[in-house]
């Protein structure tokens, strides 16, 4: 018989390559007579390794493999029936050409869409417009003839519109081919194949008998189904399908719906002529029969699942499954799968799922166990490194050298700037720690060198020591000086920094200007830039950046868009990043990690749906099975709907369903092992389990069984964890040497002395200071600050004078202020208006106190001062504080007060202690602590203001106590509970706890993460003090 089936519980290959030996007689140069056309490269690959198992090692003659997307054109051209027409068929409009002239296309229909799409957003619709062609072109469907019935009156305004842009693309497209001598790459391929056919019609009708197979196709368009009932005619002709289900009934095989798994080969053999009782079965012993019967009966379409009540075969041997939480726990799960199955010596173990991002993470946890996987699917060309750091350095430019942009291109593995990789990453942190943490730069290169110049005079303290310290992590290599390195990145950066320049000419020109070249002409820049910053010693860049098959491919690729893209009208550099992303991802380059194919593991193989085609293991795992990732969402795309394909004769979008059908089949059947493997969640969302699973579910249930559970889970469960119960982590307590133990300390940490003494530790004993944010916006200390300063500056402006027009000139002292901090318009603009509301209550304030208590001798403001405590145990102790304000009244008496704008502390945490500020500034001026106010006797008031600016712009809030006779004596209770803790604190077996009274933690704890808090905090027990 001239068709045949390879049951789908068969290994596909390995039957194949035993059968044309068996027709070859088992003569060694027998085998190699004749042809087998197979659906891809990949398949072809895969049956030379099927023909040597089978041969065992023994030496044979191949037969000449052919996948039939790769014809041979000089063997058509030599051809005597259609050789002719082979050769004069034109070349194939490249694909980068291509798809920049259709781009061309979408940009001019500007504003038909309802929005004018940039060029990044044009280049993937200009994708989709190409694939739309080649569908036309395999369903042999003339779009201009087809178009104008496509869409009914009823139809959305949007789509009427769409379809008179097709219409001119469809129009004009033919006519700019036809000028170019060009054809579409479909349309090429179509006429090839239809050359192939009549050559081998011709062969059938000179009756020669070589042997041609045809094999593993599960559906055709018309072309492909063409070319097959050529090889049917000639005498050695066979077509080999793959699974076909012979046991369905006739009338349910013969009106399959699009998403069945056999719905493909259905329509196959209808495209050629024939019956499914013409098809022979070639059948063999081995594989599980009965799994593939029970497979072949979940997958029954609906009008045929009254199947499911009659007898019939419902056991699925060696097939187990498992349900992960989400996507994490479903890689490291699947990857233990997979490590259990090669300890079974020779046995292979396959994870075939179209989820690349599943794909990768299995990878990965595989290292764990020293496997390196064979990802035959490959990785996306923008996920490459060196494509990478070319989007990298467009989303910089496009930022404006924001920090984060910045260092994630100062921090690329491949960049050096022409010095050692080590010396440039420490000077990357250096200017990281000394420019980059803490509030953005002004925007641009300049205002980044401006911050560098500024931050090189520290005028703090703090400052000088994040540039001075960290260095030590960087050894053996130390970084460049600063100004030096700055110099060194202007150097390379210098082909981009044209465009900001030129940005702010066309800025000062004109309002909306912005930059625009030629595409060619900005990644031409692009690169140069690139290749500059991944210069280093004794390396020349281009070895580095295009070495390799993806460095290759990556400078092949950028070298045929920088040519297509000529056509295209001038671009802002802001489309760079996203134009590379829509050109590179649809590249897959073959990735080997380690950088060394020999260390890759032969039997752990991971596979696509396409790459899994007609292929087997002997442990096949089937991962991702979710709806939307296997099977797929049918998608229309984005320039027909489902009726407009439909009336136009398109192929509908369930046939991708219905594939990813017959590969979920075909895997499951042909393995001897079958793990199914789904997860919950993605991406933190909850998601449906494929539909087959379900089915599967259903199905067994309805008889009384289920599949069984793989006991991954308990495994995983085990994993990572220790031995024996669970033990809690004890709360730090670093008891450090009373030597090292600060001697000096300020009013405002004797209150993080008191709530979390272990950032006392970690601030002045291990020396950390916790880093500032990135990018860190303005917050409440920046607010804070602003406010301090323009009362300060009233202060020592006018002392105790009060002008008669105070109250303006207090509004104007605070927006003096406000201008003199660089913040974005939007927070000036919102604080400005808060700032005047707090002048003016300020001014009212002080009004009112000075009618009611007369106006003071004096007001000191933000006076520095100290205390020290000679007699400690550790040796002398010294305070230190700055109070924002003392005022020094008419009759002697004294009142401190400090600036809050954030929340105030409440009047029972100070009169206990747990807010010790006010009382211990109080104490210092009992004891002389501040020169500027000698002589102080008693505290007649402690105040807080609280200025928000909000709709009560301020408050006035004074402590009061009725247990203290005075305030005079809560500052000296203050300062004797101070006197004990740093006896307390003076003694070797006092610990440095963290957070030791719930209830009393600080508000911002910098250092809970370093004291592992979260781990002990819980059901703790209470601490000693």
């Amino acid at each position: 018989m001239k068709l045949a089936s390879i049951p789908a519980h068969l290994p596909f290959l390995d039957h194949l390559a035993a059968r044309w030996i068996k027709a070859a007689g088992h003569d060694p140069q027998a085998m190699g007579e004749g042809t087998i056309v197979l659906p891809g490269r990949r398949a072809a690959r895969a049956l030379t390794e099927a023909f040597l198992r089978q041969m065992d090692g023994r030496s044979m003659l191949l037969p000449r493999i052919m996948p039939i997307g790769a014809l041979d054109e000089t063997e058509l051209g030599l051809a005597p029936c259609g050789g002719a027409d082979a050769l004069a068929l034109p070349p194939a409009v490249p694909a980068m050409t291509r798809l920049a002239m259709l781009t061309l296309l979408v940009l001019k229909a500007d504003n038909a869409f309802g929005t004018r799409p940039t060029l990044d957003q044009a280049w993937p619709l200009a994708r989709a417009l190409a694939e739309l062609m080649d569908e036309a072109e395999w369903a042999g469907v003339n779009l201009r003839e087809r178009l104008p019935d496509a869409v009914q009156e009823n139809h959305a305004e949007h789509w009427q519109t769409i379809l008179q842009f097709l219409g001119i693309v469809t129009e004009e497209w033919p006519k700019w081919l036809h000028a170019q001598g060009l054809v579409n790459p479909v349309a090429r391929q179509v006429a090839l194949l239809e050359s192939q056919a009549r050559l081998w019609r011709s062969m059938g009708e000179q009756g020669q008998a070589a042997p041609l197979w045809a094999a593993g196709f599960t559906h055709a368009m018309a072309p492909t189904a063409q070319a097959l009932r050529a090889i049917l005619s000639c005498p050695g002709g066979k077509v080999i399908l793959p699974g076909l289900d012979t046991l369905m009934p006739p009338a349910v095989f013969a009106a399959l719906p699009d998403s069945h798994p056999q719905a493909g080969l259905s329509h196959l053999l209808a495209a050629l002529e024939t019956r499914r009782e013409d098809v022979e079965v070639w059948d063999a012993p081995g594989g599980q029969p009965e799994r593939a019967a029970v497979l072949s009966r979940i997958m029954l379409p609906a009008a045929a699942l009254d199947d499911w009540a009659l007898p019939g075969p419902v056991a699925l041997p060696h097939v187990s499954r498992f349900e992960a939480a989400d996507q994490q726990e479903e890689a490291v799960a699947i990857s233990m799968v997979m490590r259990h199955a090669l300890e079974q010596p020779g046995h292979r173990v396959a994870l075939v799922t179209p989820d690349r991002g599943l794909a990768a993470r299995v990878a990965t946890e595989l290292e764990r166990w020293g496997i390196l996987a064979d990802d035959s699917a490959g990785a996306t060309l923008a996920d490459t490194p060196a494509a990478v750091l070319l989007r990298l350095v467009a989303q910089m430019v496009d930022s404006r050298f924001a920090p984060v942009a910045l260092l994630s291109v100062l921090k690329h593995p491949l960049v050096a700037c022409g010095l050692a990789p080590g010396v440039c990453r420490a000077s990357a942190r250096l200017l990281e720690r000394a420019v980059l943490r803490g509030p953005s730069p002004a925007p641009g290169f300049a205002g980044l060198c401006a911050a560098v110049r500024d931050r090189l005079e520290p005028k703090r303290e703090k400052d000088r020591l994040r540039i001075t310290e960290g260095e030590s992590a960087d050894r053996p290599f130390g970084p460049e000086p600063l100004p030096a390195f700055m110099e060194r990145l202007a150097r390379c950066l210098a082909p981009v920094l044209g465009w900001e320049q030129a940005d702010g000419a066309e800025l000062a020109a004109g309002p909306g200007m912005r930059h625009q070249a030629g595409v060619p002409d900005l990644l031409a820049a692009l690169i140069a830039t690139v290749e500059r910053l991944a210069s280093m010693e004794g390396e020349e860049a281009a070895t580095r950046l295009w070495k390799g098959e993806d460095g290759s491919l990556l400078a092949s690729r950028l070298s045929e868009l920088m040519l297509a893209t000529e056509v295209l009208p001038p671009q802002p550099p802001a489309v760079l990043d996203g134009l590379l992303s829509a050109v590179l991802a649809q590249e897959r380059v073959a990735t080997r990690r380690g950088n060394n194919p020999q260390a890759l593991h032969p039997r752990v193989l991971i596979w696509g749906l396409f790459e899994a085609r007609l292929q087997t293991a002997e442990t096949v795992i089937l991962g991702g099975l979710s709806e939307g990732v296997w099977p797929p969402a049918p998608d229309a795309g984005p320039w027909m709907s489902r009726p407009m394909r439909q009336r136009a004769g398109l192929p509908p979008p369930e046939q991708a369903v219905g594939q990813a059908a017959h590969d979920f089949f075909a895997t499951a059947a042909a393995a001897e092992h079958v793990v199914l493997s789904s997860a919950r969640r993605r991406d933190g969302a909850p998601v449906v389990p494929a539909r087959w699973l379900s089915r599967l579910d259903a199905f067994l249930a309805g008889w009384g069984g289920r599949v069984p559970e793989h006991p991954v889970l308990s495994w995983l469960a085990q994993l990572d964890q220790p031995q024996g119960p669970a033990q809690p982590v004890p709360p730090p307590r670093p008891l450090p040497d009373v030597a090292l133990r600060p001697r000096r300390l300020s009013v405002t940490e004797i209150e993080t002395w008191m709530r979390d003494p272990y950032a006392i530790y970690a601030r002045h004993i291990l020396r950390l200071d916790p880093l500032p944010e990135l990018e860190e916006g303005a917050d409440a200390s920046d607010y804070g600050m602003i406010v301090h300063d323009a009362l300060e500056h009233w202060v020592r402006l006018h002392g105790v004078d009060w002008p008669v027009d105070a109250e303006h000139r207090l509004v104007q002292v605070f927006q003096a202020s406000l201008a003199g901090q660089a913040l974005r318009p939007a927070l000036h603009a919102w604080w400005a208006p808060r700032l005047e509301r707090i002048a003016h209550w300020v001014a009212q304030a002080e009004q009112k106190r000075r009618a009611t208590h007369g106006t003071p001798q004096a007001i000191l403001t933000e006076i520095a001062g100290a205390v020290v405590v000679p007699d400690a145990p550790g040796g002398p102790f010294r305070l230190v504080g700055r109070a924002d304000r003392v005022e020094l009244g008419a009759q002697g008496r004294v009142i401190v007060q400090d600036y809050k704008t954030g929340m105030l502390p409440t009047t029972r945490d100070v009169l206990s202690g747990w807010s010790p500020q006010l009382p211990l500034e109080a104490a210092m001026l009992l004891r002389g602590g501040f020169a500027a106010a000698p002589g102080v006797t008693a505290i007649d008031g402690l105040i807080y203001w609280r200025l928000t600016g909000g709709a009560e712009p301020g408050g006035e809030v004074a402590v009061a106590s009725k247990e203290h006779e005075s305030l005079t004596d809560l500052a000296e209770q203050t300062w004797q509970s101070l006197l004990e803790r740093i006896a307390a604190y003076d003694q070797p077996e006092q610990p440095y706890l963290s957070h030791p009274h719930p209830g009393q933690e600080p508000r911002f704890a910098d250092y809970a993460r370093l004291a592992r808090v979260p781990e002990w905090n819980t059901g703790r027990a209470e601490p000693d003090a």
